[in-house]
């Protein structure tokens, strides 16, 4: 599992101590002190997320234990995440073609982004591989955010037929990117290199691979000196001046809008 380099030598003050480990359907968790790593476990899928990770991914979340003060988002296998999970989508649908199976996977979906960027802990978002849709949702819902020099980053739901409106992307997208550069990659659907991420401030850094835990470890241990409640704060703080840029968030919509535009193309697709 892949958990940043802390130091585990008793005579090191940064040392954390007691790992707990918990395996959950579709992720593992590590806690080491107060740092707690959340890694996306289901590999040989890709990591794509489905009901079944939105719920554990809430359950972890909305723990908010005050304690911890640093919580990593990681992906095991060579992929973070690519993307929703396209047969279970085909089987709401199926099952109830107004879409109301993908109005409450949205709901969820906002849920977890909006648990990302409010948790009282600082959130980092530790990427490799491909990071697409839902993948690309979850890392920039992280406060801080390094990928390796081979990630990259897509979102492809216009080629897939679907409104780019999954846990409230597109606001965050635009506020922390801007909107030209935006339009310009959704539209065209194209995947951004990791040397253009940084470029757009989709991550804040970028390394090797295998540097990767270490650059995780350098942004934890300042942060792990400095004063919770002072942290906290800021962080509070900054996420409301950002909000405040947004104008009008009308990502609320987006499981509306997603369900919409699934439902009326599955009926224009469905034979008569």
């Amino acid at each position: 599992m892949n958990t940043p380099l802390l130091s585990d030598d008793p005579d090191d003050p940064d040392a954390l101590h007691d790992p707990d480990d918990r395996i959950l359907k579709t992720l593992r968790t590590r806690r080491r002190g107060p740092v707690l790593t959340v890694e996306l476990n289901v590999p040989e899928r890709g990591n794509v997320v489905d009901e079944a990770m939105l719920d554990d991914l809430l359950s972890v979340l909305d723990e908010q234990d005050p304690s911890v003060r640093v919580l990593v988002l990681t992906a095991a296998g060579q992929d973070f995440c690519l993307g929703g999970d396209r047969e279970e989508f085909a089987g709401h649908l199926a099952q109830d073609p107004t879409g109301n199976g993908i109005r409450v996977s949205g709901v969820k979906a906002r849920r977890v982004c909006d648990a990302l960027t409010s948790h009282p802990a600082v959130t980092i978002a530790r990427v490799q591989g491909r990071a697409v849709g839902a993948g690309f949702a979850l890392a920039l819902a992280c406060d801080l955010r390094v990928g390796a020099d081979t990630a990259t980053f897509r979102l492809p739901e216009l080629a897939l037929g679907l409104p780019t409106a999954w846990g409230g992307l597109l606001p965050r997208l635009i506020s922390e990117v801007g909107a030209a550069s935006v339009r310009e990659f959704i539209l065209t659907g194209r995947p951004l290199t990791a040397q253009e991420a940084l470029g757009l401030s989709v991550l804040q850094r970028v390394v090797p691979e295998d540097a990767l835990d270490a650059a995780v470890d350098k942004w934890a241990r300042p942060l792990l000196r400095r004063s919770p409640p002072a942290v906290r704060v800021t962080k509070t703080l900054l996420n409301s001046l950002t909000a405040s840029t947004r104008l009008a968030d009308a990502s609320v919509l987006d499981p509306e809008l997603m369900a919409a535009v699934a439902s009326e193309v599955h009926h224009m697709r469905t034979p008569r």
